[in-house]
């Protein structure tokens, strides 16, 4: 990870930013600043072996560009292997904004980013993440045609959040069949760490199976609405990790998975939405796996968003969507035993079938 302190003139030979690229494997990096609309981005394409890199935009009111870069770095390289093991004919990007989407975000800074995406010709293919919306996919159609996750109004597939959703629901129900030899998850104690857009449909698809729901998050709104609306149980996130649970599904940012959580976590499965859920992949995966606990790798279970995204560049229908999605528990499945089997972590099984696809591709 790249460090303040790290930084030195772009022309060295040792700049951290092309190390950090080298070590993980990207393929370009570009960094986008625009005075008149406050633009400030950064794109990551990581890879392009199995087609054009799409991962959504994340706006965030990072604290530093660093944060920004390290997380751009991340995301994109988790793109590539959610592509990957998903079957996709897809590469890895992802791309950040670096502001608050609240305050900051307007149409015109919207189509100066599309404007931006559209000079990398397509090798980039940007849709919705974290601070976006549909309505700013469609600022950005305006100026770039390389954007999906449109509105259905524009003949897009929408807001993905629902899908994604899906495929975590299915990458769980196949952790509780792998862990307790059952997929229902009736009456099982389920915290959700995030109620955003994914985080509150995966709420009301574990409401609809009987699950008794826990939620933190930093929204009192999204709170209200997921105890009304569903029954979740609100908690202070910090008590939650002490209480005695069954699933852990960490749906906010990344690295919760870390040295403070797995201290205190009293869980036999960990499943979510949010991306790059371990703080250290591999120290954290072999915690993870000494203490017993089944680990349904991100990018694989939350991959529904890419599949949904993905039919517009392939002209599927929503049953096809659907049914890709549902296919994460087989293969979730399939992670665990190959896990089992080799004695490596759930992570570095699921991270090896898709690095294995695409060095067939790089070798044909």
């Amino acid at each position: 990870m790249i460090k303040l302190n790290d930084v030195q003139d772009v022309r060295s030979s040792k700049n951290p930013i092309i190390s950090e690229m080298s070590r993980m494997g990207h393929e370009q990096v570009v960094f986008c600043q625009d005075q008149l609309t406050g633009l400030n981005a950064i794109i990551a394409i990581h890879s392009t072996t199995l087609g054009p890199a799409l991962g959504g935009t994340r706006m965030w009111n990072y604290s530093n560009e660093l944060e920004a870069l390290n997380d751009v770095l991340r995301l994109s390289r988790g793109m590539t292997f959610k592509a990957s093991i998903s079957g996709l004919e897809l590469g890895g990007g992802k791309a950040v904004i670096i502001g608050d989407a609240k305050k900051e975000k307007t149409d015109g800074l919207m189509r100066r980013f599309g404007e931006f995406v559209d000079t990398l010709n397509g090798h980039y293919v940007t849709a919705e993440d974290v601070g976006m919306t549909p309505h700013d996919m469609e600022m950005i159609r305006q100026t770039t045609s390389h954007v999906s996750g449109i509105p259905k109004s524009m003949g897009g597939s929408g807001d993905p959040s629902p899908v994604t959703a899906y495929g975590v629901f299915m990458g769980m129900k196949a952790s509780a069949k792998y862990k307790w030899g059952s997929d229902d998850l009736s009456g099982k104690k389920i915290l959700v760490e995030g109620v955003g857009h994914v985080g509150m449909n995966l709420v009301k698809l574990l409401s609809k199976e009987g699950a008794i729901i826990y939620s933190t998050d930093i929204s009192e709104e999204r709170l209200s609405i997921a105890a009304s609306d569903y029954g979740a149980i609100i908690v202070d996130k910090y008590e939650a990790y002490e209480m005695d649970i069954d699933v852990y599904a960490p749906c906010a940012l990344g690295a919760s998975v870390n040295d403070y959580s797995l201290g205190r976590l009293n869980c036999e499965i960990i499943a979510g939405a949010a991306n790059n859920q371990l703080a250290d992949e591999q120290r954290h995966g072999q915690i993870i796996l000494d203490k017993g606990i089944v680990y349904a790798p991100d990018f694989l279970i939350n991959a529904g968003g890419l599949v949904s995204v993905y039919s517009e560049l392939k002209g599927y229908d929503f049953a096809e969507i659907i049914s890709k999605t549902e296919g994460i528990y087989d293969t979730t499945l399939e992670i665990f035993r190959k896990s089992e089997l080799e004695g490596i972590t759930s992570h570095e099984a699921a991270k090896q079938i898709a690095q294995a696809r695409i060095e067939r591709v790089l070798s044909e």
